[in-house]
């Protein structure tokens, strides 16, 4: 007789395997440690005072964020302005509001919390592809595609595969490059849209596949 599945998981937040990302960040991606599929949630750690927890950015329309200061205390610049967030602190950010913060003392950890409202949450597999960011931004596509592949192609996620879709057409895998396209635009349509315009695949979209696959493209 099969064991019962278990019934819940426990982790402490430093247990989970981190990431460097961007703009020199730490994220520690709770919510694919724990296989969650109804929200998003990950964890930001900063070492040292001063290090930044979260890249600056904003959200989707409709994508709410809950940012929880699990020890230490961050300060967090939202649209410009300065919150003091000692632990224990909440912090609630509308999608539009542009939110970045620091830690202001060393092992400050902030818990992210989010999805979109009237919508069910669809993980769009960012977690899998932020530990490859940096090569990409590098324009190390080579090693993206050695290194990623694998990982990326097991995750099943739309926007990693589209990813290694771009680094396969920047260095001329044109057929690789139109196969993860096609699988990427299967499972989310709207990447199709954005293929058209980006310019990662102006080395092959005069391609008969591509053409095909994503159909008129801009001028």
């Amino acid at each position: 007789m099969a064991a019962p599945e278990a019934t819940f998981k426990v982790a402490h937040v430093d247990e989970i395997p981190g990431i460097d990302y961007r703009e020199d960040s730490f994220m520690r991606p709770v919510r694919e440690h724990f296989g969650i599929s109804a929200f998003g949630t990950n964890a930001w750690r900063g070492e040292n005072v001063g290090d930044r927890l979260m890249p600056s950015h904003d959200e989707d329309p409709g994508s709410e964020e809950l940012y929880v200061v699990l020890r230490g205390r961050a300060r967090f610049e939202i649209d410009g302005e300065a919150v003091d967030a000692p632990a224990g602190t909440l912090v609630f950010c509308a999608p539009e509001a542009n939110r970045t913060a620091f830690a202001e003392e060393a092992g400050t950890a902030v818990l992210a919390v989010g999805s979109t409202v009237g919508e069910p949450y669809h993980g769009g597999g960012w977690e899998v592809w932020a530990q490859f960011h940096h090569q990409y931004e590098a324009g190390e596509y080579d090693a993206v595609i050695e290194s990623a592949r694998e990982t990326l192609e097991a995750s099943g996620y739309a926007a990693p595969l589209y990813n290694l879709a771009c680094c396969e057409a920047l260095t001329g895998r044109t057929d690789e490059a139109i196969g993860h396209l096609r699988v990427a635009i299967d499972k989310r349509p709207s990447l199709r849209d954005l293929a058209k315009e980006d310019s990662d695949f102006d080395t092959i979209r005069e391609e008969p596949g591509f053409q095909q696959l994503v159909g008129a493209t801009q001028p």
